[in-house]
């Protein structure tokens, strides 16, 4: 039962992951918008005027530095493909996959056993089991804690490769696959660098687990208890896309920065751009707003809607398909 589980999972998030992937790499494009040098932040001064005599000499202030225009989702996705091309709508999808097989088959397969484990038997004779709301988001920050941890150097070969298209051509790390980018990360930067950004993905990943497999599982209950409609499709539509709009507001500030810390360059002798997580967060505030914490909410909600759904709707008929194993 145990591995029925992980397998169920296994093969939802991978389909989700892959059928949304666009989606996610507008998302991480758009999170990086107005991101330029932030390891120094220029002083500017006004003009000086020095008196000589009869004559003034007068130094003007540097010029001011204006951040790019904001372009929103469809903007976004257009400029890439007409950069880019078609293909480019799907750069870094083998990570994708790496990532939905180490992460979240083990986030689905943990969240599944613990749910078995510490679900209360139905006082009615014959019905379901139950749950308390308190145990399934203890739950998911276990299984999403632990998922994240193991799926880390996916999740940065992911981000590299879905914003390497954004940088010039000749600043580009070109990675070839998930592999390529594995294997280049751990002989030029470390083995370490594969878990960059580790913490915030392990506190993105408890945030996005808990408040999606919790709350899908809540408002499917709810549903079904008040009887609006029965266990089918519509139920599986509606709790999923609620539990993907709370995932999305509950995790897009924590997924900005683990996207700028994961993507930064780390030139060899020089200071990182950022020295952590709390650092990010302040120079990105600093810079850009507490509003740029939600950058990419957009098509963070557009993406995290539909892979929700996909990801219970495709669980829920693999579940089906397995019932008898």
């Amino acid at each position: 039962m145990g591995v029925k589980g992980f397998v169920e999972g296994g093969i939802a998030s991978i389909v989700a992951g892959c059928s949304t992937h666009p989606l996610d790499l507008i998302k991480v494009r758009m999170q990086l918008q107005g991101e330029s040098n932030p390891t120094s932040v220029p002083s500017l001064r006004p003009a000086l005027a020095f008196q000589t005599g009869s004559r003034s000499i007068h130094v003007s202030p540097p010029p001011q530095i204006t951040q790019p225009p904001r372009v929103g989702l469809v903007t976004v996705g257009v400029k890439l493909v007409q950069q880019e091309g078609l293909a480019a709508l799907f750069s870094g999808v083998s990570a994708t996959v790496l990532r939905q097989t180490l992460y979240s088959t083990t986030r689905m397969g943990l969240y599944d056993l613990l749910k078995q484990k510490w679900s209360v038997p139905s006082p009615v004779p014959g019905g379901a089991t139950t749950m308390p709301l308190s145990r399934k988001i203890e739950a998911g920050l276990i299984a999403g804690g632990i998922g994240a941890a193991v799926g880390n150097p996916a999740d940065v070969a992911m981000v590299r490769m879905q914003a390497d298209g954004r940088l010039p051509p000749a600043q580009r790390r070109n990675y070839k696959s998930v592999v390529d980018a594995i294997t280049k990360m751990a002989k030029q930067e470390g083995v370490a660098s594969l878990w960059r950004g580790s913490s915030l993905t392990v506190n993105r990943a408890m945030l996005v687990t808990a408040s999606q497999l919790a709350s899908y599982d809540q408002f499917k209950e709810a549903i079904l208890e008040k009887g609006l409609m029965r266990d089918g499709l519509g139920t599986h539509v509606t709790a999923s896309f609620a539990a993907g709009f709370v995932a999305a507001v509950a995790s897009n500030p924590v997924d900005v920065i683990k996207t700028r810390v994961m993507n930064m360059r780390v030139e060899p002798g020089a200071e990182p751009p950022y020295t952590g997580a709390l650092d990010c967060a302040l120079k990105t505030v600093r810079a850009e707003g507490p509003m740029a914490l939600y950058k990419g909410f957009i098509p963070t909600i557009s993406r995290q809607g539909p892979f929700t759904v996909v990801l219970f709707v495709t669980l829920e008929q693999v579940r089906k398909l397995f019932k008898d194993f």
